[in-house]
């Protein structure tokens, strides 16, 4: 049986993911969440402009990144879900995989087209928040400013690519996209709401806030979320009938 290079492989799982609605839908809504949460912050900003030194104290950060990652994190997440279960739920699986017999080989090919998907979409995202969010408070001082730097929003970029892979191999994992989209809502926002009953702190380890831990910490933490999906579904996918 002749084997298809892996360059060939994730060429035709680029074509698969650049031409159905969903991936542009979701890239769509996980940048457009930006729009309302400038809106919200231009709001909040007027409000501290109008307001004494004394109720100035207690406001946030008028930092649109508040309410756009967790929007485009979910988003990209989702993405990384529908590349694998758009196909079990289609029964295309069944083709990919007479085409490409190796399950490792098609599997780490969806897992390359998606990370270089979440990574440049993940970037651009939280590049804009961050120029969003400088360009509305300009130079006001703290706590209205928008705290977040060219490095924090790298590092936010990151983890959306991650969310991206966790989403793929809990997809691969669980295949089905109502229970893997369940599944990602209890890791991102139900998870890290529980966390605060626990006797110890461990919300900063939790997959939405890895990216306000110090670099090398985060960096090593998204790999290891990203990582420990990626071979529960590559596992999955070996010992699991199509």
């Amino acid at each position: 049986m002749k084997t298809v290079s892996l360059s060939s492989v994730v060429a035709s799982e680029w074509l698969k993911l650049r031409t159905v609605r969903s991936t542009y839908a979701l890239l769509g809504a996980g940048a457009g969440i930006l729009l309302p949460a400038a809106g919200i912050s231009a709001a909040m900003i007027a409000d501290w402009d109008g307001s004494t030194a004394e109720a100035r104290a207690p406001f946030a950060a008028a930092d649109p990144g508040v309410l756009v990652m967790p929007f485009a994190q979910f988003c990209l997440a989702a993405l990384g879900a529908l590349a694998i279960t758009s196909e079990h739920a289609t029964g295309m699986i069944r083709t990919s995989s007479v085409a490409v017999p190796g399950r490792r080989r098609l599997f780490a090919a969806k897992a390359v087209v998606v990370a270089a998907l979440g990574l440049a979409a993940g970037q651009l995202i939280a590049l804009a928040s961050m120029a969003a969010g400088h360009l509305l408070t300009g130079d006001r001082p703290a706590p209205i400013a928008a705290g977040t730097g060219l490095a924090d929003a790298v590092l936010q970029g990151l983890l959306l690519a991650a969310s991206a892979l966790v989403g793929l191999g809990l997809g691969a994992l669980i295949r089905s996209t109502a229970g893997t989209f369940t599944a990602l809502a209890a890791l991102l926002f139900v998870l890290p709401a529980l966390a605060v009953f626990l006797p110890w702190d461990v919300t900063a380890y939790m997959l939405p806030d890895l990216a306000a831990l110090d670099a090398g910490p985060a960096l090593l933490a998204m790999a290891g979320y990203g990582g420990a999906a990626l071979a529960a579904g590559a596992a999955a996918g070996r010992h699991r009938d199509v």
